[in-house]
């Protein structure tokens, strides 16, 4: 039987005992900054111009496995703003790049159980400006940091099981793979297999630091390129928690 695990009176076994458990917090929507990042509440008023501006950008292959858009015009994509923001759960942030003060992104938490201490990213809407970018990962590690503060235990990413980019980024993020549901769900007329990933909290502090670690700006030479890969970071912080009984 694995170290972790107990047994009752009745020889049956049980998980590990979570001392003082109360539950975390549902989450403030309010502004998580670092990095030359913001994630702001989402406010259409406000960010749908630049939303509009960054999305229009696409050539429509970043809407393929989404679950809204590609929308006609800039009044379509309001409206959609406009849903989302009257939403608690999924609670909707708009990614801003500081310097330049422009919305280039979305995310948010959805699936939010504080009782069980599981939350989940996702409403992931990246535009081509963000992609593959400092900014996208800087995001990804202050929404990630501020569920852990909050005293969630179990932090989600999922997907279409097809979306190869997105399952990368999983990774590269330090999720682990779960496995994948079949026929989870009908996107767009399409049948969809989800694949779930995780991070736990006990992970959280070592993958923390390799967040802190890619991000410094001595990680990066004068042309922006990366001296460290956050996925051969990550790796490396899996492979020592697969050690720990």
């Amino acid at each position: 039987m694995a170290a972790n695990h107990f047994t009752n009176e009745f020889n049956q076994p049980l998980g590990a005992v979570v001392p003082d458990w109360t539950g975390g917090e549902f989450p403030p929507h309010q502004v998580m900054s670092g990095w030359g990042c913001r994630l702001e509440p989402l406010d259409p008023a406000q960010h749908g111009g630049s939303l509009w501006q960054a999305f229009s950008a696409d050539d429509g292959a970043m809407w393929t496995y989404l679950t809204s858009g590609p929308f006609e015009d800039e009044s379509a994509l309001r409206a959609w703003l406009q849903q989302c923001a009257a939403k608690v759960d999924p609670q909707f942030y708009v990614i801003v790049d500081e310097p330049s003060g422009k919305a280039l992104g979305l995310a948010s938490y959805l699936r939010i159980d504080p009782a069980a201490g599981s939350i989940e990213v996702g409403w992931l809407h990246f535009s081509p400006a963000m992609q593959r970018t400092r900014l996208s990962t800087a995001a990804m590690a202050l929404i990630m940091g501020r569920a852990f503060e909050l005293g969630y235990r179990r932090y989600e990413w999922k997907c279409n099981d097809l979306n190869l980019p997105s399952r990368q980024a999983a990774l590269r993020l330090g999720f682990r793979y779960e496995g994948t549901f079949r026929q989870a769900r009908v996107d767009k007329g399409r049948s969809r297999d989800t694949a779930w990933f995780s991070v736990i909290d006990r992970e959280w502090p070592a993958l923390q630091g390799c967040f802190a670690r890619w991000l410094a700006n001595d990680n990066f030479d004068g042309a922006g390129g990366q001296r460290l890969r956050l996925s051969d970071l990550t790796a490396a912080c899996r492979a020592q928690a697969d050690q720990i009984p």
